[in-house]
């Protein structure tokens, strides 16, 4: 192999294209590939930041939910309390109002009884008056006798 003048000129050629690519060419693309690195790390880095932001968004939201539902629990028990005390109140009233009107009728009743006596004493009164002429067979005066009368309406 003979080593001539083009071989030379190559070589030189080559180192200088070696020197321009090591000066010129290659720091800009050591540098975009150490910034496109870094970008693939930061988003990486970001990545599982958000996924563990992401299970603690879980699990706050399902302390949330559980809270959520033991509120819901606790309104509804509330509910159901205040439900069976309005039905309880309403029961009493109703009970209340039931003895009094019970009584007002009792107190009716009770009047009526009273009335009723007195007519029937009246009427007692009169047939004995009634019984009384018949067998003396004649007719006793009302008006002379009404002390004695008085006396029978009290004692019957």
């Amino acid at each position: 192999m003979s080593i001539n003048a083009t071989l030379i000129a190559q070589i030189i050629v080559f180192g200088i294209l070696v020197w321009v690519t090591m000066k010129y060419i290659w720091p800009p693309l050591a540098q975009a590939m150490d910034e496109r690195a870094r970008r693939i790390a930061d988003g990486l880095s970001a990545a599982e930041r958000a996924q563990a932001e992401l299970k603690d968004a879980d699990a706050r939201v399902a302390d949330e939910i559980k809270k959520a539902r033991v509120q819901a629990t606790e309104i509804v028990d509330k509910a159901h309390a205040q439900a069976n005390q309005i039905v309880d109140k309403a029961k009493t009233d109703a009970l209340l109002e039931a003895a009094r009107v019970k009584a007002t009728a009792q107190a009716d009743i009770d009047g009526m009884v009273g009335k009723a006596r007195e007519s029937l004493r009246g009427q007692v009164a009169a047939l004995a008056v009634q019984g009384a002429a018949k067998i003396v067979q004649r007719e006793i005066d009302p008006a002379a006798h009404q002390a004695l009368l008085d006396q029978l309406v009290t004692e019957i």
